[in-house]
């Protein structure tokens, strides 16, 4: 009954912006972290940014830091990943995922099923 949902990808020219949603359900939502990871083909998952489930605490990978932000809305369940100034190397699936505890890495507890972000050049 744990459904994470991702929506909101698609092709964009490098130097845009895409917004990311991902709705949740079958958890308590409000009391679990929520991450952001991507995959590229032929490469290994990766971290994107994290948030605490207050939404007082975020957490950022190197390479996203100043250009995506990350929020969450506990009354509806959903939480956001906003991309800005896009690169083509930000092209991959996009996954999120809930983790019961705090900000970190890794260590979820549940997925989704991911969303494909493609950025041309």
């Amino acid at each position: 009954q744990v459904q994470l949902v991702e929506s909101g990808g698609g092709l964009v020219q490098a130097g845009g912006s895409l917004r990311l949603s991902c709705a949740a359900s079958g958890f308590t939502f409000s009391r679990y972290t929520m991450g952001w990871f991507r995959q590229a083909p032929g490469k290994e998952r990766e971290f994107v940014a994290a948030i605490s489930w207050g939404g007082r605490l975020t957490s950022f990978a190197d390479s996203v830091k100043g250009r995506f932000t990350i929020s969450r809305d506990n009354a509806k369940n959903t939480v956001y990943l906003q991309m800005n100034s896009l690169k083509p190397e930000d092209t991959a699936v996009y996954y999120c995922a809930a983790r019961l505890g705090t900000v970190a890495q890794s260590g979820y507890d549940y997925w989704g099923q991911g969303t494909q972000v493609t950025v041309s050049s």
